[in-house]
C-alpha cells in the first residue's frame, strides 16, 4: 500500500483532478483546503488593526490538499500521469506538489481501497 500526497495549486481543476484519479482506479479521496506559508505571507497585508475591515481572518484562496491511500507502485504512477496529463509538468512552478510513500500499516480502508485491490 502507498499513501499520496498532492498539493493542486489551481483549486478551480478540483473536480477535473477527482475525475481522472478516478478514471485510474482511484475513487477513495480525503479532499482538504490548505495554504502554504509562502501564499499566507505574501497575501497578509502589513495594516494596522484599527483600520482593518471585515473579518480578522480573511478567507484566503489557497490550494487543495489530496489524500489517497493505494493499493500498489503502479497506481501511484497512474496516479501521477494523469495528473500532470491534466496539470502539466509539475515540476513548473504554480502547478501543485506530488509525493507518494509506501505506508507499513493502514488500519480502517474499507469499499474504496478494496475496488482499488483489485485493479
Amino acid at each position: 500500500m502507498h499513501m499520496i500526497l498532492f498539493v493542486l495549486n489551481d483549486p478551480e481543476k478540483l473536480d477535473l483532478v477527482l475525475d481522472a484519479w478516478e478514471s485510474v482506479g482511484i475513487s477513495g479521496v480525503t479532499i482538504l483546503e490548505s495554504t502554504g506559508i509562502q501564499r499566507r505571507r505574501t497575501s497578509q497585508q502589513r495594516i494596522p488593526l484599527r483600520y482593518r475591515l471585515g473579518p480578522m481572518i480573511p478567507h484566503e484562496a489557497g490550494h487543495y490538499t489530496l489524500i489517497a491511500v493505494v493499493a500498489n507502485q503502479l497506481l501511484v504512477e497512474n496516479c501521477l500521469s494523469a495528473t500532470e496529463n491534466l496539470i502539466g509538468n509539475l515540476e513548473l512552478p504554480d502547478t501543485g506538489v506530488f509525493t507518494a510513500w509506501p505506508l507499513d500499516v493502514a488500519k480502517g480502508l474499507h469499499k474504496n481501497y478494496s475496488k482499488e485491490a483489485k485493479s
